[in-house]
């Protein structure tokens, strides 16, 4: 049995499916189509084999993801792309985007409990508190002599900044505080002494004017990537083409005492996935990567290992 547990965050960028319908069939008749009438398969497969290629050298026990269109798909890609990996355990609950770009998880552990926080309104009550939303999923890790431990996972999509980053800033504070909200009272009452973390596409970085200083200023969180011992210049895990711009728009925020009972973790991005003209990375590019697509993402899988013995069992 492993002595430690890999987390992992992924926005997979558009992992959707692409229906076929059947011949001589048209979805506009009056009746519409049921799912009888169609199959699908996974849209931009030769992009998504890099994707896979990504998640499997990764080899996380809990992978959090963004950008899942549904269930269905997100079994589909497994059972294509990742068997070998065991993903026996998986989750998508339809958001509030109407792209249907959703947050998911893949476990190597059991999911012992969901709760969907979609139905949060914002302080105007004029539309959705999360933009996709702030999922709640608790697995059950195997420990040491048949003792478990809880792990929570709050997994977060938060607002672009497409529009422009100072006209989505409100829009994702709001999200940002949302989502520490709901830890608060969740964690406070047993004084943040439990295995949790906050994780995913935040979609904002750090300075003077970011969207995450609910997040950055908690006492009982800590950034695993910002409180590494890589250079600042590492700190980063998503390459913005048009703009050339190199940030960590990706976390994950273990609570303070897991932090520090796992002997402060130093956590991993990777970037073989990235296309070649991310030039800041120079190292080794998964097969079939190119200059600016197929690739695994425009976004780096992040992960960070936890000893098991720092994880608090029931």
């Amino acid at each position: 049995m492993s002595q430690s547990i890999r987390i992992a965050t992924f926005n997979v960028e558009n992992l959707f499916a692409r229906y076929k319908f059947r011949e001589d069939f048209s979805p506009l008749g009056e009746d519409g189509f049921s799912i009888n009438n169609l199959a699908f398969s996974i849209y931009n497969d030769d992009e998504k084999k890099i994707t896979a290629k990504a998640i499997k050298e990764v080899n996380a026990d809990v992978l959090c993801l963004q950008e899942v269109e549904s269930l269905p798909l997100l079994d589909r890609f497994n059972s294509t792309y990742l068997a070998s990996k065991k993903y026996k355990h998986r989750i998508v609950v339809d958001g509030n985007d109407p792209r249907s770009i959703d947050v998911a998880v893949l476990s190597r552990y059991p999911i012992e409990s969901v709760k969907s926080n979609r139905h949060l309104r914002n302080a105007k009550n004029s539309a959705s508190l999360f933009s996709r939303d702030c999922l709640e999923v608790t697995v059950s890790v195997d420990v040491e002599d048949g003792k478990t431990a809880p792990l929570k996972l709050y997994v977060n999509h938060f607002k672009s900044m497409m529009g422009g980053r100072e006209g989505t800033h409100e829009r994702r504070v709001e999200q940002v505080d949302g989502a520490v909200e709901i830890m608060d009272e969740q964690q406070s009452a047993t004084g943040y002494d439990g295995n949790f973390a906050i994780l995913g596409d935040f979609n904002d970085y750090v300075d003077d004017n970011t969207s995450l200083k609910a997040l950055l200023d908690h006492d009982e969180l800590r950034d695993v990537l910002m409180n590494s011992s890589l250079p600042d210049d590492e700190k980063w895990t998503h390459f913005w083409g048009s703009g050339g711009d190199y940030r960590q728009l990706d976390y994950i925020f273990l609570s303070r005492q897991l932090y520090e009972r796992a002997g402060s973790p130093d956590p991993t991005v990777f970037r073989k996935g990235l296309p070649w003209r991310a030039e800041r990375y120079s190292g080794d590019r998964l097969d079939d990567v190119g200059e600016n697509s197929p690739k695994a993402s425009d976004h780096c899988p992040l992960y960070v290992d936890v000893p098991k013995a720092a994880l608090k069992t029931d």
